[in-house]
């Protein structure tokens, strides 16, 4: 199979509230400030919907109606690794391709956080052979299904999805070679938990690559207000230097930004009907949060 004939299909807007569902009225848009749970709670129901129906929250065809594969081309994924994929695996979620940066090896166990549909856990899980294992960490029990479904798809017995939390990772300590994710951690609202319980996991000089959002400025309060932003990947974002310091605080090191790019302004290229919702929602001009909002990718290491 090549990436040109996986099927491809129009993407459900997660940005908006027309997400995942048929009517939402128009004034469930912009919320009063939530309580992180109820947060946590939206994050899950939209991803359930998301799983079930397909459609994007973070990738740039959220909203634009582009199909997965050519997004997950833009955004780093090789055309081997996409045909390399069983139908459904991708749903065009990402803002970035860490996987190959990781390099899993032979032998390793690799663990994902927020592994969705299972895209980078198959992959890795064809990285580290049959001696070794790839773990994702999901939880919305709709993902999990559709992960180890895709699984079971093309025989990867070494991959294992489990549910749990990031703040809370049912995993055992000093277990896992490498960690990856793909803008997942952003959603979370103690991001500061997620990279301690990474730094548990991982065993001595272990190393992690992560796609996320993160901020270069503050965002206007009305989009940190706004629900569908912070689904979307938008206003859950952390500045970056309190992100990179809740990584240095958990103990890692040899922090290296490999990829540094204008997240909005990607989004509004590529989907500008998504980028006017937001503004318009929100009352926000383009002014106010221009190169604000930055998809990263970098890699960093435990201590030996």
């Amino acid at each position: 199979m090549t990436a040109t004939s996986v099927e491809t299909k129009k993407a459900k807007s997660c940005c908006g509230p027309e997400c995942c569902a048929d009517e939402a009225p128009k004034a469930e848009a912009a919320k009063p400030a939530a309580a992180p749970e109820r947060m946590v709670a939206e994050v899950r129901e939209k991803y359930g919907r998301i799983a079930a129906e397909g459609g994007s929250c973070c990738g740039p065809n959220s909203c634009g109606g582009t199909s997965e594969v050519p997004v997950s081309l833009g955004i780093g994924y090789s055309p081997e690794e996409l045909a390399a994929l069983p139908e459904g695996a991708n749903l065009g979620l990402g803002c970035g391709a860490p996987l190959a940066a990781l390099a899993p090896r032979r032998g390793e166990t690799v663990l994902d956080l927020g592994s969705g549909a299972g895209i980078d856990v198959l992959l890795a899980a064809r990285a580290v052979g049959e001696e070794g294992r790839a773990i994702g960490i999901d939880m919305t029990p709709e993902m999990l299904k559709k992960a180890r479904a895709n699984a079971a798809k093309v025989g990867a017995w070494n991959a294992e999805f489990r549910e749990g939390r990031l703040e809370e990772l049912p995993v055992a300590s000093a277990s896992v070679d490498a960690v990856t994710s793909n803008c997942v951690i952003n959603l979370v609202p103690d991001k500061s938990k997620v990279f301690a319980e990474v730094a548990r996991v991982l065993r001595p000089g272990g190393r992690l690559v992560i796609s996320d959002i993160v901020l270069d400025g503050a965002l206007p309060e009305r989009i940190e207000r706004d629900v569908y932003a912070y689904v979307g990947c938008i206003s859950g974002a952390a500045l970056r230097e309190r992100y990179f310091g809740w990584l240095r605080a958990a103990g890692f090191a040899e922090i290296e930004v490999l990829k540094d790019v204008d997240y909005l302004a990607m989004l509004k290229d590529t989907a500008p009907e998504e980028a006017g919702a937001v503004l318009e929602r929100t009352g926000t001009k383009w002014e106010e949060i221009e190169g604000r909002v930055r998809s990263i990718t970098f890699r960093a290491r435990k201590a030996a």
